[in-house]
């Protein structure tokens, strides 16, 4: 039996993840985190869950939470993330890091710390998402310059970061498949007098409204023709089921930074 700590435990997110876990005989759910002033400090999670009671409060001690715990699940803000994997490490937990908007130095912390724990991070746990991040790579490469490409993402009004970080990994993918560069040769969203657009250049765009869970489109302008890749959720179970999938993957790894690729066996 996996033993696990969520972070954000209280979030959205959080609550969905540890809603599943508690139905799948794989899982043992003994902690939950979250930020220093949240209204759900010291709450029994059953009932955050909408469930009877656990005998597990929601703490914001991360070394604590992960004491007798194997797998830690984090998606909290990006801000929690370096005390969460300080205690990480501290206790030996293994961790599924679906966070996004994280910056760079915080990444170079989490390949520094995947040499003593094993983690998975990845912008979306979504088995979809991932096969969409493998076609777009496909498409990138098989489809020259002569195709426009742009990239086009809706989230809920409640999202803080903008473009998702999905849409910054089809970003990456795609500037990958095309061999062009991320400073030079993208565009976040037009204004104004623009001009005639570009050849190789890659634009990106971010919509926020009403409660959409998180929608993403990979277009290729063609003359003639135009090739859209899609990838909608209307639902958080589909991240969720892959968070929980991510750390049973987990439950096997000695160390090393993964990815949901290799969870899901198509990297």
């Amino acid at each position: 039996m996996i033993k696990l700590v969520m972070a954000g435990a209280a979030g959205r997110m959080g609550k969905t993840i540890l809603q599943l876990a508690s139905r799948d005989k794989a899982f043992k759910i003994v902690g939950g985190l979250e930020e220093r002033g949240h209204a759900a400090l010291g709450q029994d999670l059953g009932p955050v869950l909408g469930g009877d009671l656990m005998g597990v409060k929601i703490t914001q001690d991360a070394t604590a939470a992960m004491k007798h715990a194997d797998v830690l699940i984090d998606f909290s803000h990006f801000s929690a993330l370096r005390e969460n994997l300080k205690a990480a490490l501290k206790t030996h937990t293994a961790c599924v890091i679906g966070t996004t908007g994280i910056p760079a130095p915080m990444l170079r912390q989490i390949q520094a710390a995947s040499r003593k724990i094993p983690i998975v991070q990845s912008p979306n746990m979504s088995v979809g998402v991932n096969l969409l991040f493998k076609l777009a790579a496909i498409a990138g490469k098989a489809l020259d310059e002569s195709y426009d490409l742009e990239i086009m993402e809706i989230h809920h009004r409640m999202k803080k970061d903008a473009p998702s970080g999905t849409a910054m990994k089809l970003l990456e993918v795609l500037l990958g498949a095309r061999g062009r560069d991320m400073n030079k040769d993208v565009v976040y969203g037009r204004k104004g007098e623009t001009g005639v657009r570009e050849k190789g250049k890659i634009g990106v765009l971010a919509l926020r409204g009403g409660d959409v869970v998180g929608d993403h489109t990979v277009s290729f302008f063609g003359d003639g023709e135009r090739i859209e890749l899609v990838h909608k959720a209307s639902s958080r179970e589909a991240f969720a089921r892959g968070a929980l999938l991510a750390a049973k993957f987990l439950a096997k790894k000695k160390q090393g930074l993964y990815h949901m690729p290799q969870v899901l066996g198509i990297a």
